[in-house]
C-alpha cells in the first residue's frame, strides 16, 4: 500500500512539473506581443517636444493594443498578418508626427525590437 501511495504522489508531482512548463511557455509567448515601453525614455531617445510626446503616447498605446489583439487565439498566419498590419499602420501614423531623423531612429528601434522578439524576420 505504501508503494502505491508513493507512486501516485510521484506521478502527480511529475504531472504538475510538466503542466507548469506548459503554462510558462504559454505566458512567454503572450509576453512577446506586449510592446509597452517607457514613453519618457522613448521621447528622450527620439528628442521629442511635448506635443510630439503626447501624440506618440496615444499612437503607441493604440499600437500596443493592436499587438495584444494579434496575439489572441488566431493561427500563426493570421497572427503574422495582424502584426504586419499593426506595424505598418503604426509606422505610417508616426511618420506624420515625427520629423525625418526622429522617424528613422524610431523605425530602427521598432524593427530591432520586433526582430529580437521573433515577430518579424
Amino acid at each position: 500500500m505504501k508503494k502505491i501511495v508513493l507512486t501516485v504522489v510521484a506521478m502527480m508531482s511529475m504531472t504538475m512539473a510538466f503542466a507548469n512548463d506548459e503554462n510558462a511557455k504559454i505566458a512567454e509567448k503572450a509576453n512577446v506581443y506586449d510592446m509597452h515601453v517607457n514613453i519618457r525614455r522613448l521621447a528622450t531617445t527620439l528628442g521629442l517636444n511635448l506635443d510630439q510626446m503626447a501624440s506618440v503616447d496615444d499612437l503607441y498605446s493604440a499600437f500596443c493594443y493592436e499587438m495584444l489583439d494579434a496575439s489572441k487565439g488566431l493561427s500563426n498566419g493570421e497572427k503574422e498578418e495582424k502584426v504586419e498590419a499593426a506595424v505598418k499602420r503604426n509606422k505610417t501614423y508616426m511618420k506624420y508626427v515625427l520629423d525625418g531623423k526622429q522617424y528613422s531612429k524610431y523605425v530602427s528601434l521598432i524593427d530591432t525590437t520586433l526582430r529580437n522578439r521573433g515577430l518579424v524576420k
